[in-house]
């Protein structure tokens, strides 16, 4: 049995639009050194898949740099390996032929020559915005052993945990686990099974499931290929139990990292036997603690220099904090600088902020002060 995976990079930026501006939500950071697209890259990669393909649209400047030829992922092959897939638009194209996707499945029709040029059996999808360490080659074995056309990992959650939408797809199952109905998540406080947008399917069946949808002008993969497969096509849940987060705001983005503080939300999603979480290596000196300073249940990661005080935060690479600063609950991405005798509290900082001396910024766990890209204060 041979498999290819699809990644797809761009699919929910407007979820995320604060921090999604100019990059990808696959090049998204993540809890002191990560990037989004590494949890569904790594799961790929420790379930023996050497052959993916990462879905693009646009603003994937900072996700080729972060990917490179990804050695990181022991995935820079002759054969296999990362495939960038950007839209395909000619030279002869006019405007109006020039849209891109908007869904899943027009993206997935975008992509239709890598597709038919792969030699493997199954193609497995992937998306960005959730968090977790799932166990491909199981989904893979059980949806082998089950005989199934179409598998897809569901996770039961309580919805007033997460940020939900009406994108978010509803799977309603038999007891057997197979499919009965795919509903649009609408407002509900009973727990529901969510699908989590990894999807194993035969890469022929896809092939031919795909121009039959673009025969018929159809664009949604859930309700016009899943749904109207539904009792003709053998398609099952994967259900998972393991961690699980979903970014799919602002707001959640801030509570999926808040939730690394906990060893055991750390040790459910890092800690797992031969299920390692890679991302792209840099050389950096160790986090530097000046004389008074005090840091307590926070990540730092390497390259700080840290002479105030922080608490439950998380400090990307290359962060400054300054003498009598002090950081609460607050998320600051690399090389930002803030000042001395600066109190910032849930405030969530992009890359190259300067938040200069005796500022005091405060937000809210449910709005988190934001500060966008290189901005100063």
């Amino acid at each position: 049995m041979t498999v290819a995976g699809l990644i797809f990079s761009n699919i929910h930026d407007s979820a995320l639009p604060e921090l999604t501006r100019m990059r990808t939500i696959a090049s998204v950071p993540f809890g002191c050194k990560y990037r989004l697209i590494d949890f569904p890259l790594s799961n790929m990669v420790n379930s023996g898949i050497n052959k993916v393909g990462i879905v693009t649209h646009y603003n994937y400047q900072s996700l080729l740099d972060h990917i490179g030829t990804g050695k990181d992922w022991d995935l820079a092959r002759r054969s296999g390996g990362i495939k960038i897939l950007p839209p395909f638009i000619t030279a002869y194209d006019n405007a109006a032929a020039n849209k891109l996707y908007n869904t899943r499945l027009e993206a997935l029709l975008g992509v239709m020559n890598f597709i038919r040029r792969c030699n493997e059996d199954y193609i497995v999808m992937s998306d960005c915005d959730i968090i977790c360490n799932i166990d491909i080659a199981d989904v893979l074995d059980k949806h082998v052993a089950q005989g199934a056309d179409i598998t897809i990992a569901t996770k039961r959650i309580a919805p007033k945990s997460y940020s939900l939408s009406n994108e978010n797809e509803v799977i309603i199952t038999d007891s057997d686990g197979n499919i009965k109905d795919i509903t649009e998540y609408t407002a509900t406080e009973d727990e529901i099974d969510i699908s989590m947008n990894v999807i194993v399917i035969k890469r022929v069946l896809l092939e031919n499931l795909l121009l039959d949808a673009a025969a018929h002008g159809f664009n949604s993969f859930y309700r016009d290929i899943v749904g109207r497969n539904i009792g003709k096509l053998n398609i099952k849940v994967y259900r998972y139990d393991g961690y699980y987060s979903l970014v799919g705001s602002l707001e959640s983005y801030f509570h999926a990292s808040m939730k690394l503080l906990r060893p055991e939300a750390r040790a459910g999603l890092f800690s797992i036997s031969n299920r390692p979480v890679y991302t792209k290596v840099r050389n950096t000196p160790p986090a530097k603690y000046i004389d008074g300073s005090k840091v307590s249940n926070s990540l730092v990661a390497d390259g700080c220099v840290i002479e105030g005080r922080v608490e439950n935060s998380i400090l990307f690479r290359g962060v400054k904090v300054g003498r009598g600063t002090v950081v609460k609950n607050s998320i600051l991405m690399q090389d930002t600088y803030v000042g001395n005798d600066v109190k910032l509290n849930c405030v969530i900082s992009d890359k190259n902020v300067m938040i200069k001396d005796g500022r005091e910024l405060s937000g809210h766990e449910s709005m988190p002060f934001f500060l966008g890209k290189g901005v100063k204060i």
